[in-house]
């Protein structure tokens, strides 16, 4: 993720960003840490109070009171949480996530295995909403209170009311017991990709959908829009070229808010469809009372959506460098 940041920050031009936004950037990733440390007390307190004994799961059914007692104290769940939190935050700093509970994995030797499974899913997801979302937006919005506008919004209304997992057993049962056209669960390829991967798509597809619309129906009124249109320029020229780029800001706004609740969704959706990644490897780990996985799972979508929203940010200088005053 931070090898794509890099990339992406060398592809934009440094004077179209301007030396501001690099400020921006160091002071965002700065604001990053006491976000970090805040989520990772939180999820601490949280799996605290949680039932269950770590030790006499590892241990199983047949430990012995006293074999319980002594692995909690070798593990240090006797301490106070504050004296675990700190343990791990002095192992998380050195570049150690600790090792699971369960079965004495690395976390991040896990994580690395899982995470590119659900950045994948939800990289195709993202990608299936924009180009669904936007021709619809801006054809809606051209043709407002037309067949297509009122039919665009109804199923924008649809999907954004239906709960992923929902779906996801719907799209199973029609798609895959009945037509026998995708895989029902796990991942062995293209085709068992297409149903989660459609499934995230479709809560989001319908909010960049109702965005690009109504950005779009803004735009469209403005004074230049009509200037363009009186000097003779075409119809499709002003919409693409004029139109669109102004109205996409907003619309970008949605698409890297959407990118993070699809990773958030993935935790669903990888559930139902037995999908490898690390939203079903934290359901997993929660199940267990799997601390450390847990916490290093939790550290992977803050940062991911963390970094997602500052490339959004980016690239509204690239977009509209007027922007680029606000980052001073």
């Amino acid at each position: 993720m931070y090898h794509f940041l890099i990339k992406f920050i060398a592809v934009i031009k440094y004077e179209q960003i301007g030396g501001t936004v690099l400020k921006y950037i160091i002071r965002r990733l700065l604001l990053l840490l006491p976000v970090m440390l805040g989520v990772i007390f939180l999820v601490f307190f949280i799996i605290s109070l949680t039932p269950g004994n770590v030790a006499s799961m590892i241990l199983g059914d047949g430990a012995t009171d006293e074999r319980i007692v002594e692995l909690r104290e070798e593990m240090g769940l006797n301490d106070p949480l504050i004296i675990q939190y700190g343990r791990y935050m002095g192992s998380l700093l050195r570049g150690d996530m600790g090792v699971s509970y369960a079965d004495g994995r690395s976390v991040a030797g896990e994580i690395g295995q899982r995470f590119p499974n659900t950045f994948k899913l939800t990289i195709t997801a993202i990608i299936l909403s924009v180009l669904i979302s936007i021709p619809i937006g801006v054809i809606s919005a051209t043709k407002q209170y037309s067949i297509f506008d009122n039919l665009g919004m109804i199923l924008a209304l649809i999907g954004i009311s239906m709960p992923s997992f929902w779906i996801g057993l719907i799209l199973i049962i029609a798609f895959s017991l009945n037509l026998g056209w995708f895989p029902s669960g796990g991942m062995s390829g293209v085709m068992s990709l297409i149903l989660p991967a459609f499934t995230l798509a479709i809560a989001s597809t319908a909010s960049i959908t109702r965005t690009t619309r109504s950005s779009m129906l803004e735009v469209i009124r403005q004074d230049y829009i009509n200037t363009a249109k009186a000097k003779g320029v075409s119809k499709n020229k002003v919409i693409t070229k004029h139109a669109l780029r102004n109205a996409l800001i907003p619309a970008i706004t949605v698409i890297g808010l959407e990118f993070g609740v699809l990773l958030g969704g993935a935790v669903l959706t990888e559930t139902v469809f037995s999908w490898p990644g690390i939203g079903r490897l934290m359901v997993q780990s929660i199940q267990r009372k799997d601390t450390p996985m847990v916490l290093g799972c939790i550290i992977v979508f803050t940062l991911s959506f963390s970094i997602v929203n500052l490339l959004i940010d980016i690239l509204y200088a690239y977009l509209d460098p007027r922007i680029k005053e606000n980052y001073k």
